[in-house]
């Protein structure tokens, strides 16, 4: 069984994808002329940040936000906010490119003018998460070599663990526990549909519960852009709630990477029923 901070029963990191417009404009780069697409990823620094900052505050929760660096420099005063409240910022890339794209020399660049940026405003980077959740062949030895402590991009665990051939802790990530394959919707995405706060909850909440009872680490995505919604807000509020009430260790990713560095290899617990909440346990009774 895992062995975390105060005997809490699992961990738990909340953490955001800050994605601006650099998002759009990585996704299409015909989007920069395109200022009612750009203006969904804006809400986010404007609007979306302040109101998760208050949140974060009410709950006396530390997150971890994961920046473009030019997105930093269009909103500075936003990830000055994050530094001065105490958060964690991370590298999320300097453009939103998915590395696939880019040779080695490119890479690179990304990586170390990205560092440059978000230290700039006063951030201490010791992580990474692709734009893309995507590596290439060279990205591990990139981020060690830039003197980088941990990643947040593969899918493999529910707990964090040491890369075989790097000095580099990896904190699995999950679609099912990201906002955006619930939330997303944009001018190109006709086809979704807008899921209720509600519905996701349904989807989240038995999910952080199993990896409670596995004595796991929960690793929530989010993006303000998204979450930073009003009725969404609730949502965030009623899962920080859960969290504190379920005996999570919250804490950054840089926090969680650091313990698991310094414990070595962790192990889930075994899996039992009567330790899940009620509503885990009826939805393995109607499957």
């Amino acid at each position: 069984m895992a062995t975390w901070p105060g005997g809490r029963r699992y961990a738990a990191t909340v953490s955001f994808d800050f994605d601006a417009e650099e998002l759009w404009i990585g996704e299409n780069p015909a989007n920069a002329e395109r200022p009612g697409v750009l203006s969904q990823g804006r809400y986010g620094p404007t609007v979306g940040v302040p109101l998760i900052l208050q949140l974060l505050r009410k709950h006396d929760i530390t997150a971890s936000f994961y920046v473009p660096a030019k997105d930093a420099l269009h909103h500075p005063d936003a990830v000055r906010a994050i530094v001065a409240a105490g958060h964690e910022v991370a590298h999320h890339g300097f453009t939103h490119t998915n590395p696939t794209q880019l040779n080695e020399a490119e890479e690179r660049d990304e990586l170390h003018q990205g560092l440059a940026v978000l230290r700039d405003l006063g951030a201490e980077v010791t992580g990474y998460r692709s734009p893309s959740w995507e590596f290439t062949p060279h990205t591990l030895d990139l981020l060690e070599e830039a003197g980088l402590r941990y990643s947040s991009n593969l899918l493999d665990h529910i707990l964090p663990y040491r890369h075989d051939s790097h000095d580099l802790i990896e904190l699995p990530v999950s679609w099912i526990l990201d906002d955006a394959p619930h939330f997303w919707f944009a001018n190109d995405t006709w086809d979704k549909t807008i899921r209720s706060p509600r519905e996701v909850l349904d989807v989240w909440r038995p999910e952080i519960d199993g990896i409670a009872a596995l004595g796991g680490h929960v690793m929530l995505t989010f993006h303000p852009f998204l979450t930073g919604r009003p009725s969404r807000l609730a949502f965030l509020d009623t899962l920080l709630t859960h969290l504190t009430a379920t005996g999570a260790w919250i804490a950054t990713a840089h926090e969680v990477a650091e313990h698991t560095r310094a414990e070595g290899p962790l192990a889930l617990g075994d899996l039992a029923l009567a330790d899940l909440a009620p509503g885990t346990l009826d939805l393995a009774r109607e499957a």
